[in-house]
């Protein structure tokens, strides 16, 4: 019981987050793009907003809403699942305790000042959070690995590790990134990245980004100076093209492959 209230202690002074997530609908579907050549190189975490000039989008990294990179990066840890189980736990030995002593016991009072806290921080974590996504290999999964650490830029193994691990407080995985390059309709909701794939094309490395994009058109996504946008964006060294993954799903893809040159 004593261990139980010292972790208490140590996690009681975080704050609950929330995140609000829109009500998708149905979006139009177009026509598939041929590939767009590389653009000027670009860093691995800026991102110009649009065409023409104005404030540049950031890339946001890190696991703590879309505003910058946090202090510490949890990589195959779910902090709410930690603090609904700390909860769970706490609450449960105080009520245990405040049953089975004659007169409730200090401890059990102790315990559920922070057990029932700790408990509803679980429970607003567990709200806001963005499960990690999926990496998904077409052929061997050691040699495409290994493609991967040869041929990714920067901005490619970042966006890798911030989608893999849990997020809290944003509404989607790659919020800002998808709002920067105009993929975001007015008032409504962002695309939901579902999984990255990757694929070896003629020795060069397959990066596509799949998104359940059913409020934002597939035309949008398809427009020809979008799409030569992407390769800007996510580059250097990376041409881009436009998939309709599945039509029936609302599944478009945002394929990167890298180049020798």
């Amino acid at each position: 019981m004593v261990a139980l209230l010292a972790f208490a202690l140590l996690l009681a002074p975080a704050a609950p987050f929330s995140a609000l997530r829109p009500v998708p609908a149905a979006p139009a579907v177009g026509k598939r793009f041929p590939a767009a050549p590389a653009h000027e190189p670009r860093s691995a975490v800026a991102l110009r907003a649009e065409e023409g000039g104005g404030t540049p989008g950031a890339y946001a990294q890190g696991g703590f809403n879309a505003a910058g990179e946090p202090p510490i990066k949890i990589q195959g840890f779910s902090l709410a699942k930690a603090f609904l189980a700390a909860g769970v736990a706490i609450t449960g030995a105080s009520l245990f305790q405040f049953f089975t002593s004659s007169g409730g016991g200090s401890e059990s009072s102790i315990g559920f000042i922070y057990g029932i806290p700790i408990l509803l921080i679980g429970c607003s974590l567990q709200y806001a959070e963005l499960e990690p996504v999926d990496v998904k290999y077409v052929g061997s999964e050691d040699r495409l690995e290994a493609l991967f650490e040869a041929k990714a830029n920067e901005a490619l193994k970042k966006i890798r590790e911030d989608v893999t691990r849990h997020r809290y407080g944003d509404e989607a995985h790659l919020d800002t990134t998808t709002k920067a390059l105009g993929l975001v309709p007015p008032g409504l909701g962002y695309p939901q990245l579902q999984y990255i794939e990757l694929e070896d094309v003629d020795g060069e490395l397959a990066y596509t980004l799949v998104f359940e994009s059913k409020l934002t058109p597939f035309t949008d996504w398809a427009e020809e100076k979008r799409v030569a946008k992407y390769a800007t964006y996510f580059g250097p060294g990376v041409t881009s093209e436009v998939l309709k993954v599945d039509p029936e799903k609302r599944l478009v893809g945002i394929k990167l492959v890298t180049t020798s040159e």
